[in-house]
């Protein structure tokens, strides 16, 4: 599994719902094996992950030579049948054969005729002291390309990366939700179709049902599944003070199938309205700005310290998942909290940070 840098154990433990029991991980993935039942499942329920990998070969090579031989050796018919159009990804690192574009032209001569207009076969090649790992790509599209993000507020989250917030933060999908800072609702549209026992791959196609070994049964049993529901939703709430942000947010919910489960409001942190008090303490989980490209040059302190005024007066006893750029903003919220995720984005280090108001 491919994932984003820092949710590796996220998606360990999402595998090990599945039955996968045996994984490890490493930086921006996780290796296992997986039946064709658990691939078929991996792609379609995964939330925080970004492509799912089969391994179709490993091996140890010096010379361009070598190297043909050896990729002359894969049978490559389970996943290239003529009709498609294999992409290389190639990576090396402290390898003899350091020229990734040389090494994707062997690749390309070795493999079988393909089509020159057919649907694109991603291969995965990466090499670190001549040591290559070939791998064929599942997924397809990307995981975190759900299909209802269209509009996007600024410094959007990935899907992937919204769901790994919510489940490293401890939020129970049966309680209630707010994102005062939702921009283009990514963190609460992933809240929902959660609570709604959503499956983030339903509705889309997979590379691999294009591939010879394709299970139909076996596909059809992983789709049953994925149309289960829960019923008797959270209350959800995705608030900002932007109004362009909010009609983001509500075009993509609709787009989602998740509109009706989720209040949208423009307003401020500090007009947050509190939850009936009789309620289970529920959970806040925002992205609020970083400075830089959002708010640059600007003193986020005060909206930090806004944030946690208003959340201890409002939210007494409500979980805290905050991802922040700068830990010691993150003071001026809630001094104490748990470093839960140490993630990059974008080129930056960020954090998830948890706790509970008080």
């Amino acid at each position: 599994m491919v994932c984003p840098p820092g949710l590796e154990e996220v998606v360990a433990a999402e595998l090990a719902t599945l039955g996968v029991r045996r994984t490890r991980t490493e930086k921006g993935g996780v290796t296992c094996r997986l039946t064709t039942r658990q691939l078929y499942a991996a792609n379609m329920f995964l939330r925080c992950a970004t492509r799912v990998l089969v391994r179709a070969a490993t091996f140890t090579v010096r010379t361009f030579a070598d190297l043909q031989r050896r990729l002359g050796e894969v049978d490559w018919s389970e996943w290239l049948d003529g009709t498609t159009r294999p992409a290389f990804r190639v990576t090396t690192r402290r390898s003899m054969l350091w020229h990734d574009a040389a090494v994707a032209e062997r690749f390309e001569a070795a493999l079988p005729g393909h089509a020159v207009d057919g649907p694109e076969q991603l291969i995965v090649v990466r090499a670190v002291k001549d040591r290559f790992v070939v791998s064929i790509d599942s997924s397809g599209a990307p995981l975190h390309q759900r299909g209802w993000r269209l509009d996007q507020a600024k410094a959007p989250l990935r899907e992937s990366v919204a769901a790994g917030l919510l489940v490293a933060s401890g939020w129970d999908p049966t309680t209630s939700f707010v994102d005062p800072m939702c921009g283009s609702g990514t963190i609460a549209i992933e809240a929902a179709m959660m609570a709604a026992g959503r499956a983030p791959g339903a509705g889309r196609s997979f590379r691999f049902q294009d591939w010879s070994g394709f299970q139909p049964g076996t596909w059809a049993s992983v789709t049953t599944e994925a149309s289960t529901s829960v019923t008797g939703a959270p209350a959800i709430v995705a608030a900002d003070r932007d109004a362009g942000a909010v009609e983001s947010a509500q075009s993509n919910a609709e787009r989602a199938g998740v509109a009706e489960m989720i209040q949208f409001r423009q307003a401020p942190i500090s007009a947050l309205e509190p939850f009936p008090s009789d309620d289970a303490p529920g959970h806040m989980v925002t992205n609020p700005p970083w400075g830089g490209r959002v708010s640059p040059g600007g003193d986020l302190r005060n909206l930090y310290a806004t944030l946690g005024r208003v959340g201890n007066e409002k939210l007494p006893g409500w979980g805290l998942g905050l991802l922040v750029a700068d830990r010691d903003l993150a003071r001026q919220v809630r001094p104490g909290l748990t470093e839960s995720l140490h993630l990059e984005l974008g080129g930056r280090r960020a954090w998830l940070l948890t706790g509970r108001f008080a």
